[in-house]
């Protein structure tokens, strides 16, 4: 015969079980997430240099991954020095700010309470870099440097992502 004395602790261990979250082990420990090979990087360079040698520019082409590290760098050869890094963190800033630098060039102008983000490391707050989105995420950035002004870089930037644009959104 059973008693209080062990059917009451079954009861409460019972009720406190059912409480608990599941083990760590049955818990998601890891994120996936989509973020553009270093193929489409090369495409949407090319494209957008490209672009900018038929309007005459002798620039530099950057594409990032989702964080802002580079998959690719293209640099005419008569580029200026200063184009390929200047590429490069124009890309990394759209990255990390997941937003396109015209933007945050805009939004972070002297006197906007948000002034303080162009003394950060790496930021380029000139228009060039651009976001690369597929399915609504964002999964990588462009940036062209060398152009005459930020417009023209954006331009040349738009079409590099618009060369992989399709196939990023198909898959």
């Amino acid at each position: 015969m059973t008693n209080a004395k062990t059917i009451l602790p079954a009861m409460v261990l019972a009720i406190a079980t059912l409480g608990m979250s599941a083990p760590a082990s049955t818990q998601k420990m890891l994120a996936s997430y989509p973020t553009l090979t270093t193929d489409a990087a090369l495409r949407a360079a090319q494209a957008a240099l490209g672009q900018c040698q038929k309007q005459g520019y002798t620039v530099a082409v950057a594409v990032t991954d989702r964080a802002g590290q580079p998959l690719a760098l293209l640099r005419d050869n008569l580029a200026g020095a200063h184009t390929s890094l200047t590429a490069i963190n124009k890309a990394y800033t759209a990255a990390s700010f997941r937003t396109d630098t015209s933007e945050l060039a805009a939004t972070t102008q002297a006197g906007k309470p948000s002034s303080g983000i162009r003394q950060l490391p790496q930021v380029v707050a000139v228009g060039g870099g651009l976001m690369v989105r597929a399915k609504g995420s964002l999964v990588g950035a462009i940036a062209v440097s060398g152009a005459p002004n930020g417009d023209a870089d954006e331009a040349c930037a738009k079409a590099g992502a618009a060369a992989i644009n399709d196939a990023i959104e198909l898959e």
